[in-house]
């Protein structure tokens, strides 16, 4: 197994790779470096958004490879894909085999940008949104950050509410939903102020007991799903209900391309990239269909039994817990596991927010990542226990919402290194320097056109574009797709203009 050693490197000094001509005060810099050698002396990492040189990484043990598979099955072998999956039938009103095509094939092709964008962490050693600064330029790639720790933190708030809807069901006389919330929270933050190898081995066995009281789940629930339920909606609307599904699953998946490369980083650059492809597909692709699939039965299920339809209407984390209760105190024990299970979730989303918060700035970068992971933590638990209450809601509109970007981010992604970097390549050791970084106009605008696109065509029970209104009776969220399109025609062009213009 590749992992990296608690960072004993030098700590980064902002100033010495300062190319903005902003900075932080002496004093500062030297109480931030002070505070970091003290978590190398308690075996933390102090790393953050500098480059992992070459001749800093790791052997690449035959091992190697079975991590990256394992580490994607861990992070999403966890309750809230499981609940994603209710949402076909619950939500969109699809039959079993509509959500499970849907669901499965939406998530296929986001994972291909996962994969895709996981092959750049051994290749630069730089982590996703540094790599975006050679997509998108030094200022505009800022835009993305941003949007990127809105995801993590969105992503990890929906973590916590399912975590303390499940614990809470356990146990709803000792233990509210409050308190699961707190709870996992807890423990996320402790695993991730570690840092990048506890992550590593955390992951590596935290998917085993999710793995088994999953498979306790799917054979004791598993004769009450309603395998032949029907989609009852037909014509136009029953097409938009499996477009605005699809796209609901395509961005559950492809909103993991933001953060990819940052837990290959320290593998070496002569790692097989296809290989990276390969491991990150099974690893996340295995995890999702499992998952969704015993989500969507359980929501089928409801439609012949009444137990669980009222567990639903007390929440997503209380039908799973409904589906274990035949199995009794045993059953009330993995459903704790199911629960606490979604730190392995937790951790990643956390961990890249920390990263990426560094990336704001020369005076965020001077912050180490754990003080940023801390009020990451603080911000994602205050908004659970908000919105604990709107689960279905913050689903079906966050996720849509936010896949937009990365699918759009990802049309300038794909063209960036298969058509203008073909010949070009890349300079890595420049991540830190705007003069020899993109412009970003032909990124900028290309982004810009797509969100127009996307904004035209999505379908949220808030606004419904004038293009989505064109399916169904209440809209097709077409989004993800009319976005990617839009900035894949619209930056070639301006992106030759822009290199002819500036050279870079």
């Amino acid at each position: 197994m590749v992992l990296a050693p608690n960072d004993t490197l030098p700590v980064h000094d902002a100033a010495a790779t300062r190319g903005d001509g902003g900075g932080v005060s002496a004093k500062m810099q030297i109480m931030w470096k002070s505070f970091e050698r003290q978590l190398v002396a308690y075996n933390l990492e102090a790393r953050g958004i500098q480059r992992v040189e070459p001749d800093e990484r790791h052997d690449l043990r035959s091992l190697g490879y079975a991590q990256v598979a394992m580490m994607w099955f861990s992070i999403n072998l966890a309750a809230n894909n499981i609940t994603l999956g209710m949402l076909g039938p619950a939500v969109f009103e699809l039959g079993f085999l509509d959500s499970c095509l849907c669901a499965v094939f939406g998530m296929l092709i986001g994972c291909l940008a996962v994969a895709f964008n996981a092959t750049f962490g051994p290749r630069s050693g730089n982590r996703t949104m540094i790599f975006s600064r050679y997509i998108m330029g030094w200022w505009p790639s800022k835009l993305v950050v941003i949007l990127n720790i809105i995801v993590l933190l969105g992503y990890s708030l929906i973590d916590c509410v399912i975590a303390g809807q499940i614990l809470s069901a356990v146990s709803p006389e000792n233990m509210s939903v409050v308190v699961g919330i707190i709870v996992v929270a807890v423990i996320t933050w402790g695993i991730t102020t570690f840092g990048y190898q506890v992550f590593h081995y955390y992951e590596r066995y935290a998917w085993l007991p999710q793995l088994v009281v999953l498979c306790v789940l799917a054979g004791v629930a598993g004769p009450g799903f309603n395998i032949s339920a029907k989609s009852p909606l037909s014509g136009n609307t029953l097409t938009a209900n499996r477009l605005s599904f699809f796209g609901l699953n395509l961005a559950a998946a492809i909103t993991y391309g933001g953060g990819a490369a940052d837990y290959l980083v320290y593998y070496p650059e002569h790692s097989s990239r296809w290989k990276i492809f390969l491991v990150t597909m099974i690893g996340l692709a295995t995890s999702f269909t499992f998952a969704f699939i015993l989500g969507i039965g359980l929501a089928c299920g409801m439609l012949t039994n009444t137990a669980w339809e009222q567990s639903y209407s007390v929440s997503q984390g209380a039908l799973i817990v409904e589906g274990y209760r035949p199995l009794g105190g045993f059953g009330s024990f993995c459903s704790v596991v199911v629960g606490l299970g979604l730190v392995a979730n937790l951790v990643v989303p956390t961990y890249s927010s920390g990263i990426d918060a560094q990336i704001l700035g020369h005076w965020a970068s001077a912050i180490p990542r754990v003080i940023w992971n801390t009020i990451g933590v603080i911000i994602y638990t205050i908004c659970a226990l908000t919105g604990r209450e709107h689960l279905a809601e913050i689903f079906t509109n966050f996720l849509a919402l936010m896949g937009y970007w990365v699918s759009i981010w990802m049309a300038i992604v794909l063209e960036e290194v298969l058509i203008f970097r073909r010949e070009r390549g890349f300079n890595w050791s420049v991540w830190n320097r705007p003069g020899k970084l993109p412009i970003g106009i032909a990124a900028l605008v290309a982004f810009i056109v797509g969100w127009v696109g996307a904004i035209l065509g999505m379908a949220q029970i808030w606004y419904i574009g004038p293009i989505a209104h064109l399916v169904g009776d209440y809209g097709a969220d077409m989004g993800n797709y009319i976005g990617f399109v839009w900035a894949a025609v619209v930056y070639p062009p301006i992106r030759m203009w822009e290199l002819k213009r500036f050279g870079r």
